[in-house]
């Protein structure tokens, strides 16, 4: 069974519209998040004038998330944020992430920006604005130091997706959490597969609703009617994800792809509209995506259940 994290979430004008405040239980890091309206309230936050790294995210209809991030660091994080402000025009939110005791360096949040800048690339859930890879400090932090920053990065990365941010979200950061193995099979390991005729195209892994179509997949070219996802195998063919045969009649998927849905997957494998739940299939066997999830829900429902009756049924 995964150890349990408790996040903590502050909504400091009481909505999720506002400023929000999260942090996990005896870490010393602190993230603010707020829409760009909400700016001014940010910065009368003492937090914004520690050192710190930002996120500045916007919308952008032609990278595969449909998202544009930017990441930047500073000593004292407001002045930059002042200057984004009137210099960047594509955020509309920012994501603040500083430490509660303020031991913070301007090599620790350099060592920070470049590695944040790296992982949103490998993920490629967006369009990284950021025309450098950020300082590579490795050589400026003691080890000592970079094993620190490596364990803030794991801790704001469960709390990042929390606060809808997950275009730093690996498909290998995605768990079932709390899962008990000895009765629930890890989701991370059951292999869905998609094709015609009984062969198999692409492959695939399901965790946590996202699909990730594995590296070496083939896909067929857009064949379908016109329709958003024909526009979603387009961007994966102009980013490099997908790369032609030489004959042309064939895709290949150059790495591990996640998609938002299995329909987008299907879709993106087969080059047509496509219901995921049908199309997809447990390997080695004629059970649909959709037949998996039934059986899957009745099991967690018979776990619960069993569990209920077995505390029950222990001495008090």
């Amino acid at each position: 069974m995964r150890e349990g994290k408790s996040v903590r979430l502050f909504l400091a004008e009481g909505s999720m519209g506002g400023l929000v405040t999260a942090e996990i239980m005896n870490w010393t890091g602190h993230l603010l998040a707020v829409q760009r309206s909400g700016l001014r309230e940010l910065l009368k936050r003492p937090e914004s004038s520690r050192t710190g790294v930002y996120v500045l995210i916007g919308e952008s209809p032609e990278s595969l998330g449909g998202q544009q991030v930017y990441v930047g660091e500073g000593d004292d994080v407001s002045r930059r944020l002042k200057d984004h402000e009137g210099k960047k025009d594509f955020w509309d939110r920012v994501v603040v992430l500083t430490s509660k005791d303020s031991n913070l360096t301007k090599a620790h949040v350099r060592y920070l920006e470049a590695r944040l800048i790296a992982m949103a690339r490998q993920t490629k859930r967006s369009e990284v604005t950021n025309g450098n890879s950020g300082t590579n400090s490795d050589n400026l932090l003691p080890e000592a130091d970079r094993s620190d920053m490596e364990h803030y990065l794991a801790q704001a990365s469960i709390v990042l997706p929390v606060l809808q941010v997950n275009v730093f979200r690996s498909s290998s950061q995605v768990h079932l959490a709390n899962a008990d193995t000895s009765t629930l099979e890890d989701t991370a390991q059951t292999v869905f597969v998609t094709g015609l005729k009984g062969e198999t195209w692409a492959r695939a892994h399901e965790v946590d609703g996202e699909f990730t179509v594995l590296e070496g997949s083939r896909a067929k070219p857009w064949s379908g009617t016109a329709h958003s996802y024909a526009g979603l195998q387009n961007k994966l063919f102009n980013d490099g994800t997908l790369v032609p045969t030489a004959d042309g009649s064939w895709y290949t998927f150059t790495h591990n792809q996640v998609f938002s849905s299995a329909s987008a997957a299907s879709a993106a494998v087969l080059g047509r509209n496509s219901n995921g739940k049908l199309e997809w299939k447990l390997e080695a066997t004629s059970s649909t995506y959709a037949q998996w999830l039934e059986q899957r829900a009745k099991r967690v429902v018979a776990a619960v259940y069993a569990g209920v009756a077995s505390a029950e049924a222990a001495p008090s």
